[in-house]
């Protein structure tokens, strides 16, 4: 019953004519916030006046693409290229998200970049 709420459309968007599962809102998200990490590179980068990544561009990684991952493999969708697509990022993600905490630990200071 779980999965089948998922794949249906949400039905207090009903009135506005947008069919959307709440699967799709969790791809979509996840889209959003992948591609929302090159943002939040540019700021920092204009910042600093120099090409910076900021742990937050691994969050967002991580995040979206897990979104997007857990879309492609649960909903109707169950597209393999999709998965494939999102699961490579994910491990990049995380590992480089690995690095940033072990060199600058959890608390790091602004001007460390």
């Amino acid at each position: 019953m779980a999965v089948d709420f998922m794949n249906n459309p949400v039905a207090w968007l009903e009135w506005t004519g947008i069919h959307m599962s709440p699967w799709k809102m969790i791809g979509l998200t996840g889209a959003f916030m992948f591609g929302a990490r090159w943002v939040v590179q540019f700021i920092a980068s204009r910042r600093h006046g120099k090409p910076v990544i900021p742990r937050l561009f691994w969050y967002m990684s991580l995040c979206g693409s897990a979104m997007t991952l857990s879309y492609f493999l649960f909903s109707q969708k169950q597209d393999a290229v999709g998965v494939v697509q999102n699961l490579f990022p994910s491990f990049t993600a995380a590992y480089s998200l690995y690095l940033d905490i072990r060199h600058r630990g959890w608390h790091r200071d602004k001007a460390g970049h």
